[in-house]
Protein backbone atom coordinates (compact mmCIF):
# COMPACT_ATOMS: atom_id res chain seq x y z
CA UNK A 1 0.00 0.00 0.00
CA UNK A 2 3.02 2.34 0.89
CA UNK A 3 4.41 1.48 -2.55
CA UNK A 4 0.66 2.31 -4.47
CA UNK A 5 0.41 6.03 -2.43
CA UNK A 6 3.94 6.78 -3.52
CA UNK A 7 3.28 5.74 -7.12
CA UNK A 8 -0.35 7.79 -6.90
CA UNK A 9 1.57 10.85 -5.03
CA UNK A 10 4.79 10.57 -8.05
CA UNK A 11 1.59 10.81 -10.85
CA UNK A 12 -0.23 14.19 -9.28
CA UNK A 13 2.80 15.95 -8.81
CA UNK A 14 4.56 15.37 -12.54
CA UNK A 15 0.60 16.23 -13.59
CA UNK A 16 1.31 19.29 -11.55
CA UNK A 17 4.67 20.37 -13.11
CA UNK A 18 3.01 19.41 -16.75
CA UNK A 19 0.60 22.01 -16.24
CA UNK A 20 2.73 24.37 -14.30
CA UNK A 21 5.08 24.19 -17.92
CA UNK A 22 1.70 24.40 -19.98
CA UNK A 23 1.44 27.79 -18.32
CA UNK A 24 5.17 29.44 -19.09
CA UNK A 25 4.85 28.27 -22.13
CA UNK A 26 1.63 30.13 -23.29
CA UNK A 27 -0.45 27.27 -23.27
CA UNK A 28 -3.57 27.04 -22.50
CA UNK A 29 -4.55 28.18 -19.07
CA UNK A 30 -5.16 25.27 -16.99
CA UNK A 31 -7.85 25.43 -14.21
CA UNK A 32 -7.23 26.71 -10.54
CA UNK A 33 -8.81 23.69 -8.57
CA UNK A 34 -9.36 20.40 -10.06
CA UNK A 35 -12.97 18.36 -10.22
CA UNK A 36 -13.53 16.97 -6.83
CA UNK A 37 -16.26 14.57 -6.82
CA UNK A 38 -17.93 11.46 -4.90
CA UNK A 39 -18.64 9.23 -8.43
CA UNK A 40 -21.46 7.84 -6.65
CA UNK A 41 -22.89 4.50 -8.07
CA UNK A 42 -25.94 2.28 -6.80
CA UNK A 43 -26.06 -1.35 -8.91
CA UNK A 44 -28.63 -4.00 -9.17
CA UNK A 45 -27.38 -7.20 -10.33
CA UNK A 46 -28.25 -11.03 -10.57
CA UNK A 47 -25.84 -13.74 -10.55
CA UNK A 48 -26.72 -17.40 -11.71
CA UNK A 49 -25.98 -20.09 -9.62
CA UNK A 50 -22.39 -21.71 -9.27
CA UNK A 51 -20.50 -18.28 -10.37
CA UNK A 52 -18.91 -15.08 -8.90
CA UNK A 53 -20.28 -11.32 -9.38
CA UNK A 54 -17.86 -10.77 -12.51
CA UNK A 55 -18.07 -8.13 -15.74
CA UNK A 56 -16.63 -4.86 -16.68
CA UNK A 57 -15.17 -3.11 -13.38
CA UNK A 58 -17.17 -4.99 -11.17
CA UNK A 59 -14.35 -5.27 -8.54
CA UNK A 60 -16.40 -4.11 -5.06
CA UNK A 61 -19.35 -6.71 -6.42
CA UNK A 62 -16.79 -9.24 -6.76
CA UNK A 63 -15.20 -9.02 -3.88
CA UNK A 64 -18.55 -9.73 -1.94
CA UNK A 65 -19.56 -12.74 -3.59
CA UNK A 66 -15.80 -14.32 -3.28
CA UNK A 67 -15.41 -12.87 0.25
CA UNK A 68 -18.98 -14.53 1.24
CA UNK A 69 -17.34 -18.07 -0.89
CA UNK A 70 -13.97 -18.07 0.78
CA UNK A 71 -15.71 -17.83 4.41
CA UNK A 72 -18.73 -20.19 3.50
CA UNK A 73 -17.02 -22.72 1.20
CA UNK A 74 -17.60 -25.03 4.10
CA UNK A 75 -21.38 -25.35 4.32
CA UNK A 76 -22.21 -24.67 0.57
CA UNK A 77 -22.24 -28.65 -0.52
CA UNK A 78 -23.94 -27.69 -3.33
CA UNK A 79 -21.79 -24.96 -4.81
CA UNK A 80 -22.81 -21.00 -4.85
CA UNK A 81 -26.58 -20.54 -5.07
CA UNK A 82 -28.14 -17.89 -7.25
CA UNK A 83 -28.10 -14.42 -5.65
CA UNK A 84 -29.04 -10.99 -5.88
CA UNK A 85 -27.50 -7.95 -4.94
CA UNK A 86 -27.26 -4.12 -4.31
CA UNK A 87 -24.47 -2.65 -3.93
CA UNK A 88 -23.00 1.11 -3.57
CA UNK A 89 -19.91 2.47 -4.32
CA UNK A 90 -18.60 6.15 -3.28
CA UNK A 91 -15.48 6.68 -4.20
CA UNK A 92 -13.74 9.80 -3.49
CA UNK A 93 -12.33 11.38 -7.03
CA UNK A 94 -10.16 13.81 -7.82
CA UNK A 95 -9.63 14.93 -11.27
CA UNK A 96 -5.57 16.01 -10.90
CA UNK A 97 -5.43 16.92 -14.95
CA UNK A 98 -7.35 16.33 -18.22
CA UNK A 99 -5.16 13.28 -18.18
CA UNK A 100 -4.71 12.03 -14.28
CA UNK A 101 -7.78 10.98 -11.92
CA UNK A 102 -7.13 9.79 -8.18
CA UNK A 103 -10.05 7.84 -6.67
CA UNK A 104 -10.40 6.16 -3.55
CA UNK A 105 -13.66 4.85 -0.68
CA UNK A 106 -15.58 2.18 0.26
CA UNK A 107 -18.79 -0.01 -0.81
CA UNK A 108 -21.31 -1.33 0.48
CA UNK A 109 -23.68 -4.34 -0.40
CA UNK A 110 -26.88 -6.58 0.62
CA UNK A 111 -27.43 -10.12 -0.87
CA UNK A 112 -30.37 -12.12 -1.61
CA UNK A 113 -29.12 -15.66 -1.70
CA UNK A 114 -32.48 -17.52 -1.43
CA UNK A 115 -32.82 -16.88 2.29
CA UNK A 116 -34.01 -13.16 2.39
CA UNK A 117 -31.51 -9.65 2.07
CA UNK A 118 -28.94 -9.70 3.98
CA UNK A 119 -28.47 -6.46 6.48
CA UNK A 120 -26.45 -3.67 4.56
CA UNK A 121 -22.82 -3.84 5.08
CA UNK A 122 -19.81 -1.71 4.03
CA UNK A 123 -18.18 -5.16 2.02
CA UNK A 124 -15.30 -3.67 0.49
CA UNK A 125 -12.54 -0.45 0.13
CA UNK A 126 -10.86 0.53 -3.01
CA UNK A 127 -7.43 2.77 -3.88
CA UNK A 128 -7.13 3.48 -7.82
CA UNK A 129 -5.88 5.39 -11.02
CA UNK A 130 -6.78 6.28 -14.47
CA UNK A 131 -4.56 7.89 -16.33
CA UNK A 132 -4.10 8.84 -20.36
CA UNK A 133 -0.91 7.29 -21.39
CA UNK A 134 -1.40 8.90 -24.63
CA UNK A 135 -3.61 11.24 -26.09
CA UNK A 136 -5.05 11.36 -29.79
CA UNK A 137 -5.15 14.97 -29.87
CA UNK A 138 -5.83 14.61 -34.06
CA UNK A 139 -3.28 12.56 -34.48
CA UNK A 140 -3.48 8.65 -35.64
CA UNK A 141 -2.46 7.16 -32.47
CA UNK A 142 -5.53 6.61 -30.28
CA UNK A 143 -5.97 7.45 -26.79
CA UNK A 144 -4.61 5.16 -24.49
CA UNK A 145 -6.01 4.85 -21.35
CA UNK A 146 -4.48 2.68 -18.10
CA UNK A 147 -6.81 2.37 -14.99
CA UNK A 148 -5.66 0.31 -11.80
CA UNK A 149 -7.51 -0.43 -9.07
CA UNK A 150 -7.24 -2.53 -5.70
CA UNK A 151 -10.20 -3.74 -3.92
CA UNK A 152 -10.11 -5.56 -0.37
CA UNK A 153 -12.59 -6.90 1.11
CA UNK A 154 -14.00 -5.78 4.79
CA UNK A 155 -13.97 -6.89 7.26
CA UNK A 156 -9.68 -7.92 7.45
CA UNK A 157 -10.18 -11.22 8.88
CA UNK A 158 -9.42 -14.99 7.12
CA UNK A 159 -10.86 -15.19 4.17
CA UNK A 160 -10.98 -11.98 3.33
CA UNK A 161 -9.99 -10.58 -0.55
CA UNK A 162 -7.38 -8.90 -2.40
CA UNK A 163 -8.74 -8.03 -5.89
CA UNK A 164 -6.65 -5.97 -8.60
CA UNK A 165 -7.99 -4.81 -11.67
CA UNK A 166 -6.18 -3.37 -14.52
CA UNK A 167 -8.29 -2.12 -17.64
CA UNK A 168 -6.09 -1.21 -20.68
CA UNK A 169 -8.73 1.02 -23.00
CA UNK A 170 -7.48 2.03 -26.76
CA UNK A 171 -10.18 4.71 -28.01
CA UNK A 172 -9.84 6.33 -31.54
CA UNK A 173 -11.81 9.22 -32.36
CA UNK A 174 -13.22 9.90 -35.78
CA UNK A 175 -13.52 13.85 -35.78
CA UNK A 176 -11.63 16.67 -34.23
CA UNK A 177 -14.17 16.80 -30.95
CA UNK A 178 -13.75 13.22 -30.09
CA UNK A 179 -17.56 12.71 -30.02
CA UNK A 180 -17.28 9.79 -32.15
CA UNK A 181 -15.27 6.65 -32.51
CA UNK A 182 -13.55 3.28 -31.72
CA UNK A 183 -12.82 1.27 -28.66
CA UNK A 184 -10.81 -1.78 -27.66
CA UNK A 185 -9.30 -2.79 -24.59
CA UNK A 186 -8.48 -5.52 -22.21
CA UNK A 187 -9.38 -5.69 -18.81
CA UNK A 188 -7.35 -8.38 -16.48
CA UNK A 189 -8.57 -9.05 -12.78
CA UNK A 190 -5.99 -10.92 -10.27
CA UNK A 191 -7.73 -12.38 -6.64
CA UNK A 192 -5.87 -13.22 -4.12
CA UNK A 193 -7.50 -14.60 -0.71
CA UNK A 194 -6.03 -15.04 2.52
CA UNK A 195 -7.05 -18.69 3.33
CA UNK A 196 -4.84 -21.92 2.11
CA UNK A 197 -8.22 -23.56 1.61
CA UNK A 198 -9.26 -21.23 -1.29
CA UNK A 199 -8.81 -19.41 -4.74
CA UNK A 200 -10.20 -17.96 -7.92
CA UNK A 201 -8.33 -18.10 -10.62
CA UNK A 202 -8.14 -14.72 -13.41
CA UNK A 203 -10.59 -13.18 -14.66
CA UNK A 204 -10.07 -11.38 -18.26
CA UNK A 205 -12.05 -9.32 -21.01
CA UNK A 206 -11.33 -8.68 -24.57
CA UNK A 207 -13.62 -6.10 -25.58
CA UNK A 208 -14.37 -3.97 -28.73
CA UNK A 209 -16.54 -1.11 -29.78
CA UNK A 210 -17.57 2.51 -30.14
CA UNK A 211 -19.24 5.65 -28.92
CA UNK A 212 -21.28 8.44 -30.09
CA UNK A 213 -21.70 11.85 -28.24
CA UNK A 214 -25.00 13.95 -29.72
CA UNK A 215 -24.46 17.99 -29.85
CA UNK A 216 -27.40 17.93 -26.34
CA UNK A 217 -24.11 16.30 -24.91
CA UNK A 218 -25.80 13.11 -24.46
CA UNK A 219 -23.17 9.69 -25.19
CA UNK A 220 -24.07 6.29 -25.88
CA UNK A 221 -21.00 3.99 -25.64
CA UNK A 222 -21.36 0.13 -26.42
CA UNK A 223 -18.96 -2.72 -25.71
CA UNK A 224 -19.04 -6.35 -26.60
CA UNK A 225 -16.24 -8.93 -25.69
CA UNK A 226 -15.52 -12.08 -24.56
CA UNK A 227 -15.00 -12.96 -20.88
CA UNK A 228 -12.72 -15.60 -19.85
CA UNK A 229 -12.62 -16.98 -16.06
CA UNK A 230 -10.49 -20.17 -14.37
CA UNK A 231 -12.95 -20.74 -11.86
CA UNK A 232 -12.90 -21.02 -8.03
CA UNK A 233 -12.20 -23.64 -6.02
CA UNK A 234 -12.25 -24.36 -1.98
CA UNK A 235 -10.39 -27.24 0.08
CA UNK A 236 -9.99 -28.90 -3.75
CA UNK A 237 -14.26 -28.56 -4.76
CA UNK A 238 -15.34 -26.80 -7.35
CA UNK A 239 -17.37 -23.54 -6.11
CA UNK A 240 -17.21 -21.56 -9.72
CA UNK A 241 -16.61 -23.57 -13.28
CA UNK A 242 -14.41 -22.09 -15.18
CA UNK A 243 -16.12 -20.75 -18.53
CA UNK A 244 -15.51 -18.35 -21.51
CA UNK A 245 -18.63 -16.59 -22.72
CA UNK A 246 -19.41 -13.13 -24.26
CA UNK A 247 -20.20 -10.18 -22.40
CA UNK A 248 -21.85 -6.84 -23.43
CA UNK A 249 -22.04 -3.04 -21.93
CA UNK A 250 -24.07 -0.21 -22.96
CA UNK A 251 -23.52 3.23 -21.30
CA UNK A 252 -25.97 5.89 -21.79
CA UNK A 253 -24.29 9.60 -20.11
CA UNK A 254 -25.36 12.99 -19.91
CA UNK A 255 -22.24 15.07 -20.13
CA UNK A 256 -21.80 18.91 -19.89
CA UNK A 257 -20.18 20.98 -22.14
CA UNK A 258 -16.66 20.25 -20.39
CA UNK A 259 -17.29 16.81 -20.31
CA UNK A 260 -17.70 16.02 -17.33
CA UNK A 261 -20.51 13.04 -16.45
CA UNK A 262 -23.81 14.51 -15.08
CA UNK A 263 -25.54 11.13 -14.76
CA UNK A 264 -25.21 7.49 -16.33
CA UNK A 265 -26.77 4.54 -16.79
CA UNK A 266 -24.93 1.34 -17.45
CA UNK A 267 -26.53 -1.73 -18.79
CA UNK A 268 -24.76 -5.14 -19.03
CA UNK A 269 -25.40 -8.44 -19.67
CA UNK A 270 -22.70 -11.48 -18.89
CA UNK A 271 -23.08 -14.97 -19.78
CA UNK A 272 -21.39 -17.21 -17.45
CA UNK A 273 -22.70 -19.06 -19.28
CA UNK A 274 -26.20 -18.46 -18.11
CA UNK A 275 -26.77 -15.17 -18.09
CA UNK A 276 -25.96 -12.07 -15.02
CA UNK A 277 -28.37 -9.07 -15.59
CA UNK A 278 -26.68 -5.95 -13.89
CA UNK A 279 -27.55 -2.11 -14.09
CA UNK A 280 -26.08 0.85 -12.87
CA UNK A 281 -27.20 3.90 -11.99
CA UNK A 282 -24.05 7.10 -12.07
CA UNK A 283 -25.14 10.25 -10.07
CA UNK A 284 -21.58 12.09 -9.42
CA UNK A 285 -22.21 14.60 -6.44
CA UNK A 286 -19.59 17.46 -7.16
CA UNK A 287 -17.80 19.63 -4.81
CA UNK A 288 -15.47 21.32 -7.22
CA UNK A 289 -16.37 21.05 -11.05
CA UNK A 290 -14.48 22.66 -13.73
Amino acid sequence: MRAAATGLLCLEVSAGAASAADEEEGGPAKPAAPNIYLDLRTSYATIPAGTLGLGFGNTSLSAAFEAVAARRGATLPGGLPAAKSIAVDLPLTVDVSDRVSLYGGVSGSTIDAGGGWSSFDITSWNIGVQADLHQQNGGRIPTITLQSTLTQSVPNEPGMTNSFNNILEFDYALDEDETRGWLAGMQHTTTIIASPLASIRPNTILYAGGYYQWPSNWKFTGRLGMQSFGGAQFAGRTLAEAFTQPILRLDLDRMDDNDNRLFGITAQIAWMPKPSYQVTLRTPLYAVRN
